[in-house]
């Protein structure tokens, strides 16, 4: 999953995201108002983590022009104020949720995980389509029971399709999602990616939908 992180404290913005990546998602990083505006309006993301206090633009402004240019990917504010009133002002933008510094790195992946499978209908974090299992709390695949063994892309990829499964994903959709901005991977990769992943499977999940994408489902009826 691809999440913006936007914060002006280097050294925090930095460790948010690298913590991030060690828990499977794709992170880019803004740095001050404009730039997370401008990011969060023309690219792709499955979440995104605000603070408030920021250069040029403040975290409540990019917010509430987020959602005015339709973005309406989940937000979770991270901020210093912890008044009421600041908390109030953030939800009324259309922030999701909200978390005081200092916090616990490891709760800042855990809320995005939520945010993110309650935005794709998800009420539970294990998804499960046939033999295959996902729980998204703990990012980890389960096959017929058994750990499934996947690189870290072909991971990002196969999270990405589980959580929309039923539905056909472009090819565009999936690099859009799993990939950092200044990859562009071609449809060869891609394809080459998928056909990994159908190996390791086992099973026909994945089906290609011509010309449109690819969709995960189980055809059997076994669909969870």
């Amino acid at each position: 999953m691809r999440v913006l992180v936007v914060e002006d404290d280097d050294a925090l913005a930095d460790r948010i995201a690298e913590d991030l990546r060690l828990s499977g998602m794709v992170v880019d990083i803004a740095r001050d108002g404009n730039q997370a505006d401008f990011m969060g309006c023309t690219e792709a993301y499955d979440a995104a983590v605000l603070d408030l206090g920021l250069p040029g633009l403040d975290g409540v402004s990019v917010l509430r022009s987020w959602r005015e240019h339709g973005r309406d990917m989940p937000v979770l504010i991270l901020s210093a104020r912890g008044r009421w009133s600041d908390k109030l002002a953030g939800f009324d933008a259309g922030a999701d949720d909200y978390l005081t510094k200092p916090f616990l790195h490891e709760e800042v992946a855990l809320r995005l995980r939520v945010l993110m499978r309650r935005a794709r209908g998800h009420a539970h974090p294990l998804i499960t389509v046939g033999p295959l299992s996902y729980d998204s709390n703990a990012d980890r695949f389960m096959l017929e029971g058994r750990p499934l063994v996947l690189t870290a892309q072909e991971q990002l990829i196969l999270a990405y399709l589980i959580q929309r499964h039923g539905c056909v994903v472009s090819r565009s959709e999936i690099a859009e999602h799993v990939y950092a901005r200044d990859l562009d991977p071609d449809s060869n990769t891609l394809d080459v990616m998928i056909g990994r992943i159908r190996r390791r499977l086992g099973h026909p999940l994945i089906h290609t939908e011509r010309g449109r994408g690819y969709r995960l489902a189980d055809d059997s009826g076994g669909d969870g």
